[in-house]
């Protein structure tokens, strides 16, 4: 039996879930094939599962294909209904300790440190007792929702186990990363909050090892967009270039989406464009209800990775008004990067956990939850703002975010093995 020569495992949400992370491991898998490793595997969860979850997931018809030497592996269930959870997580480590019993160099990326880091250092764990001795090394990538979802809804429900048993899983990995510099510190607070209570020593650990691994875009699918392709997808939609502003997001009160509908209410700009609210979320239907019969907002619930470029580009203008609420703060800001990259309207965001990370100087800021700041921005950027201003905005955030290439982010966060030296 002949084996790959270097493999690397992701244990990530994947496709067809609406999530940025998901598109990170897209473009770490795909950044792989380049850089030597043979069999890239994205271990993840079932559609069905993801489905009865409620979690937003895109079009199945219309999902982008993975290049040869990608495979998604979906595992079974292990067990059947008298395991009342934890069976599909089963399933992911379980397959994850036979690849690791082959003789194949690995590397194991973790993303969403519940429960998928778990499945990486169970799996090590088990191969290693079973004597399978696996040439591995892993690394577990915090997130935004590992801190805002998990560990502070542990702290506030004084559920110090939990907390502990998410850094001691966190720091059993051979490198420990964050998505933005933002996430590394509230990593670093909620820790020394634990050790406060519990006599630990996480805080000191994560000063010392955490570093930042910003998300990987696939900057070519933004780039150099056909102007004819633009206008036809806009045509498609009903739309024309620069006669909407765009949000495109999840649908959800955090993402600020009921800020910009009020705003937009108020505006004198909303003559001349709609607001496009493209998206799916927990909050769409109430958002629908806020604006029924408002024939100036359009809701679109099935674009594609595609399409989403173009509605990017054609845009007068891209909203993330994005606000912290207690399950969730926005740790970088993904689609931020992705807009930069992909030219067109300026961006009107918030200054609101690790955006600034991701656009710098080259957004028109708001407070958060500011309505009329919000209404005022869109008509400067829509009705008053000079072409060249949004040209000079243009061209310094598409720079910026090239910072932000698959490419740069995988080669830092995964340095090639350097060859070794003989000596004489």
């Amino acid at each position: 039996m002949t084996h790959p020569p270097r493999r690397l495992v992701i244990v990530v949400r994947a496709d067809p879930v609406i999530c940025g992370h998901s598109g990170e491991a897209r473009n770490l898998a795909e950044v792989a094939l380049t850089r030597g490793f043979t069999d890239v595997r994205l271990l993840t969860w079932p559609i069905p599962t993801l489905q009865a979850a409620g979690l937003p997931l895109k079009p199945l018809d219309r999902l982008l294909p993975y290049s040869a030497g990608i495979t998604v592996e979906r595992p079974d269930a292990v067990g059947d209904y008298r395991v009342p959870d934890g069976r599909h997580q089963a399933g992911l480590t379980g397959r994850l300790v036979e690849l690791l019993a082959e003789p194949v160099p690995t590397v194991c990326l973790s993303m969403y440190l519940a429960p998928h880091t778990a499945v990486v250092v169970d799996a090590v764990a088990a191969a290693r007792a079973a004597g399978f001795a696996p040439d591995v090394r892993t690394v577990a990538k915090a997130v935004g929702s590992d801190v805002t979802n998990v560990i502070r809804s542990c702290l506030r429900e004084g559920r110090f186990g939990a907390a502990t048993v998410l850094f001691t899983t966190f720091l059993a990995n051979d490198e420990v990363v964050a998505v933005s510099e933002y996430t590394r510190q509230e990593i670093i607070a909620s820790a020394e909050q634990v050790d406060a209570r519990c006599g630990t020593t996480f805080a000191e650990q994560c000063r010392r090892r955490v570093s930042v691994s910003y998300p990987p875009i696939d900057s070519s699918a933004f780039l150099g967009l056909d102007p004819a392709r633009t206008d036809a997808a806009l045509e498609r939609r009903g739309l024309s270039r620069d006669g909407y502003v765009l949000f495109l997001s999840r649908v959800t009160r955090a993402k600020g989406v009921h800020d910009l509908i009020a705003a937009f209410g108020r505006t004198r700009c909303r003559s001349r464009v709609k607001l496009v609210v493209a998206g799916t979320g927990p909050a769409l239907e109430q958002v629908r209800a806020l604006v029924a019969g408002d024939e100036r907002v359009v809701f679109m619930t099935d674009v594609d990775d595609q399409e989403k470029a173009l509605l990017m580009r054609g845009c007068a203008a891209y909203v993330l008004p994005t606000k912290p609420v207690p399950e969730f703060v926005e740790t970088f800001g993904i689609a931020l990067a992705e807009k930069m990259l992909a030219g067109g309207g300026p961006i009107i965001t918030t200054m609101t956990g690790g955006t600034m990370e991701a656009v710098g100087d080259t957004a028109v800021i708001v407070a958060p939850e500011d309505v009329t700041g919000l209404a005022a921005a869109l008509d400067r950027v829509v009705l008053d703002m000079s072409p060249a201003e949004r040209g000079d905005l243009e061209r310094r955030a598409r720079a910026r975010a090239m910072r932000f290439d698959r490419a740069a982010v995988f080669d830092d966060l995964f340095p090639r093995p350097q060859p070794a030296v003989e000596v004489a």
